[in-house]
């Protein structure tokens, strides 16, 4: 049976290692200085040459020949190193030997000698895997490593390493392989095998390997297993489930069109070819974050020909930036809802979010229209002789004697008519008396009522500078109103009655029964007192 192909292309030099230079160029460096540490942690995304560096730093310190930095691959030590012979090199998978037990064994065999080599080499791979008990196990070796031992800990998961261990281990985080490194790659490897393939197939085995080598040569073999060794870009296309550009374009277009019709035919015809939708969503997605790409001014983050950027530049030069990014967060967040399938409801979230766009509605005008205000009524003139008036509020009947006002300047009048209200008790006033025009004026941003509805459940309390503080009936009420698409309707809204720019705060203020104020209490006596006059009797 014949090796497959990512076993038989693993690097066997430090110079093979795709993608990865930071890391190399250091260990090329220890190694020709003999500055070789005693522990060493690779940490990265799968496929990306963790477990190979750490072979070959195995070899390269073991080397007969001293390579200067990378093994000779020639000698009787490099040879037996990779080919898995050598006793003095252990690989350790730690996802099926994460007990105390195999730690400790590994404890008493470290301390004997190396059998042949200079250096035993421990491989340990996947170590976040290991238990708590068998970290605290190899934390006490790798306090006090005996000279002749090197180990090598791999995790794709390094959060998950205690902090004592990451203390005794240089650290080497090894990234995602650029998808031109995976091209070239794969080309060196297509070469060498015979395979013809092309160019455009092989930036989709990169694309859809997501940075992992491993599984770029995988998908590799696959196809020379189904296609033989001439495939096409198309067969890539297929093999993957790939839908192609051309659908994925026309989708966009039609969401940014808010064509609702056109759009959902668009998805049901893939639906209906078998395609997978998932893929789809995905594809769709990464489209859409290039048309962001481009309309920021960052095509260089782009990998697509000239003839695809000149067509999405045609497509953002009319469209908002914040239109692609509510676009990208709602078809973004349905990939788990895709998962379905078979369902015949499977196009259902596509379709959800489509429509959801569609109907958003625009955001309202930076500016609220004025609020005419309704003509200020005569002053009355009246003597200066003090006067009683009787004072109707609720609770007891209250007759307090009050100065007659005293008539003011016309230039006066005006100012005080036009001018916005001065007191927190005149504000809150004027806007509970207008708060339910406040509530229609919120409709004016949300059609479907939501927030119209919510306000009728809430209250104002009180006027602080420029916040008006709201009285939530409840907290479902107060986490609503409080969500900042919401809110800034509400501020709008409120900003817009009362003709002057003001913030909302929120606050619980459940309903209670209502209790008769003491007299004292009362909003129009305080301001009666206030103006100098004196409480004269108290009565029902």
């Amino acid at each position: 049976m014949s090796e497959v192909l990512y076993r038989k292309w693993r690097p066997q030099v430090l110079a093979d290692v795709a993608g990865q230079e930071h890391v190399t160029r250091t260990l090329r460096n220890a190694l020709a200085t003999h500055r070789v540490a005693h522990a060493y942690l690779f940490c990265g995304p799968r496929g990306t040459g963790k477990t190979s560096t750490g072979r070959i730093l195995a070899k390269a310190i073991n080397c007969l020949t001293d390579g200067a930095g990378e093994p000779c691959n020639a000698c009787a030590m490099c040879e037996s190193i990779t080919e898995g012979r050598s006793l003095d090199v252990v690989e350790i998978d730690a996802a099926s030997n994460r007990g105390i037990d195999e730690i400790r064994e590994l404890r008493e065999r470290v301390n004997f000698a190396p059998n042949q080599a200079r250096f035993k080499v421990y491989i340990i791979d996947e170590v976040h895997m290991l238990t708590e008990p068998a970290f605290n196990a190899l934390l006490k070796t790798l306090e006090e490593p005996p000279a002749h031992a090197v180990f090598i800990l791999a995790t794709t998961e390094v959060h998950d390493i205690p902090a004592t261990i990451l203390s005794r281990c240089q650290r080497f985080d090894f990234r995602r392989i650029p998808q031109s490194a995976v091209v070239a790659r794969l080309e060196h490897v297509c070469q060498h095998e015979k395979i013809d393939i092309e160019p455009a197939g092989l930036a989709l085995i990169a694309r859809g390997a997501t940075g992992s080598l491993r599984d770029a040569e995988n998908l590799m073999q696959q196809l020379v297993t189904f296609y033989g060794d001439s495939i096409t870009a198309a067969q890539v296309a297929s093999m993957l489930g790939i839908t192609g550009d051309a659908r994925i374009r026309e989708l966009a277009k039609h969401i940014f069109g808010r064509d609702v019709s056109a759009g959902l035919t668009t998805i049901n015809s893939v639906s209906a070819d078998g395609l997978d939708l998932r893929q789809f969503g995905r594809e769709l997605v990464e489209y859409l974050r290039t048309m962001l790409l481009v309309k920021a001014g960052a095509e260089g983050a782009t990998d697509l020909p000239a003839e695809s950027l000149a067509q999405i530049r045609g497509m953002v030069s009319s469209l908002a930036m914040n239109a692609i990014v509510r676009a990208i967060k709602l078809f973004g967040q349905i990939d788990p809802d895709l998962s379905r399938g078979a369902d015949e409801q499977a196009t259902l979230p596509l379709e959800l979010a489509l429509v959801e766009y569609s109907l958003e509605e625009r955001a309202p005008a930076a500016q609220a229209a004025p609020v005419k205000e309704a003509p200020a009524k005569p002053v009355e003139r009246r003597p200066k002789a003090v006067e009683t008036e009787t004072v109707v509020a609720p609770g007891p009947r209250v007759e307090v004697a009050a100065p007659a006002p005293a008539p003011e300047p016309v230039a006066s009048q005006l100012e005080t008519s036009s001018a916005p209200a001065k007191s927190p008790l005149e504000s809150i006033d004027r806007l509970s008396a207008l708060w339910n025009q406040v509530v229609e004026a919120s409709k004016g941003a949300d059609k479907k009522g939501t927030v119209a509805a919510l306000l009728r459940g809430c209250k104002p309390q009180a006027v602080e500078d420029s916040t008006m503080v709201l009285g939530c009936s409840s907290t479902f009420h107060k986490d609503k109103v409080e969500n900042p698409e919401i809110l800034k309707v509400v501020e709008e809204a409120v900003s817009r009655i009362l003709g002057t720019p003001h913030r909302v705060r929120c606050v619980l203020a459940p309903e209670r029964k209502t209790v008769p104020r003491p007299v004292k209490e009362s909003p129009l006596v305080k301001e009666a007192l206030r103006m100098g006059a004196r409480i004269v009797t108290e009565g029902e």
